[in-house]
């Protein structure tokens, strides 16, 4: 089943700073199309990104929001996931939208 895991869209300004909910949502969004990648045998280098990404997200939430490390890394690091994101999405629909159903 071909699956959109980036329904969310941003609650914030869309060139403001992400909020704790965007960045949930992200995480959890690409924390699924690591599973889903990973059922589906995409590439090692796809599940690779969306893992890195997935793993740096998880960590960042377990620190303070205001902290040094969160407020420099977030904005590069949501670029990037929503990027792998549609590198995934893009791969779902080229490979897995031919399997026959049924």
């Amino acid at each position: 089943m071909v699956r959109n895991v980036s329904k969310h869209q941003r609650t914030a300004d869309p060139k403001g700073p992400e909020t704790s909910l965007d960045l949930s949502h992200l995480r959890r969004d690409v924390r699924t199309a690591v599973e889903l990648a990973l059922v589906a045998m995409a590439p090692g280098e796809l599940v690779d990104r969306l893992a890195a990404s997935a793993g740096l997200l998880e960590a960042l939430a377990e620190l303070p929001t205001e902290s040094a490390p969160v407020i420099a890394v977030v904005p590069q690091l949501v670029i990037r996931t929503r990027t792998v994101l549609e590198d995934w999405q893009r791969w779902q629909h080229e490979h897995l939208a031919r399997i026959p159903r049924g």
